[in-house]
């Protein structure tokens, strides 16, 4: 169906032992949306996020994405699945021992096509476009991770996620660490390259400005369920923890920032 969302969670149980993380956690996302995560430390973030594509097996509950099972005993199924999908993680989690141009080519040689007939000049053509698309400068592709700035690492490893043209990009934390001036630059490119790409975007963040920015809606992790909603639905929201978290300091100023960056926009718009 047309409409059926792209991820789709019901049910969800996750635990460690005795703790329990998830408890029948439901969650749709929709095709062409960028939605944030969002909860208190130890609310399991960045465990959802990974549980959905497959790296933590649940307790209970069904995933589906794309309408396919990541969790899935069809090895061939589950590959296929991977190569839609693209993911960042913190701080780009580059293989250290590989080049920038290298590291965008594992995803190829991993989910791609059958490479042996590829010619390595063709390959690094490839890396060299998905380096660009990041805004890097190409002299970056013969760097390796340990000589590259933090922002730089992040745009490599979101290259190395762009490296199969996927259909949903999923982001862990992709401005952690980086200036506020860095972070505005990152959420922007994210941005353009999803309506660019037309990519559906998961994103696991702390970030106000982040969530103000560029998000459609903000799915936040509380009493182990989760609350989906608009900034303006969950700024009504009674819930304690969301109420601190949206109407905290933090909060306040990134809303003000938010509304003094639409006035600018709206501004330059005018005079154009």
């Amino acid at each position: 169906m047309a409409d059926e969302p792209v991820i789709r969670v019901r049910g969800l149980v996750t635990r460690f032992g005795p703790q329990l993380l998830h408890d029948g956690l439901d969650l749709d996302v929709r095709k062409g949306e960028v939605i944030g995560l969002v909860g208190g430390s130890g609310t399991g973030k960045s465990v959802l996020m990974k549980t959905i594509i497959g790296l933590n097996r649940p307790a209970g509950g069904t995933i589906r994405v794309l309408g396919e099972d990541p969790l899935s005993d069809d090895e061939a199924a589950v590959r296929r699945l991977q190569a839609r999908w693209g993911v960042l993680f913190q701080d780009g989690a580059l293989f250290s021992s590989l080049t920038v141009a290298e590291n965008v080519i594992v995803p190829l040689r991993e989910h791609g096509p059958d490479l042996d007939d590829v010619s390595p000049l063709l390959l690094r053509e490839l890396a060299a476009v998905k380096i660009r698309m990041v805004g890097l400068p190409l002299e970056a592709a013969a760097k390796y991770p340990s000589e590259l700035s933090g922002g730089m690492r992040k745009r490599a490893g979101l290259a190395r996620a762009l490296a199969l043209d996927p259909e949903i990009l999923f982001l862990d934390e992709p401005t952690a660490g980086l200036d506020p001036i860095g972070a505005a630059i990152f959420d922007r490119l994210i941005g353009e390259l999803q309506k660019s790409l037309g990519l559906t975007v998961v994103m696991v963040t702390h970030d106000l400005d982040s969530l103000l920015a560029i998000c459609d809606r903000i799915a936040v992790l509380v009493d182990k369920k989760i609350k989906v909603g608009t900034m303006d639905e969950l700024l009504r929201d009674p819930h304690p923890w969301i109420s601190a978290y949206f109407h905290g300091p933090r909060g306040r100023a990134a809303q003000v920032q938010a509304q003094a960056g639409a006035h600018a926009a709206a501004l330059d718009e005018t005079a154009g």
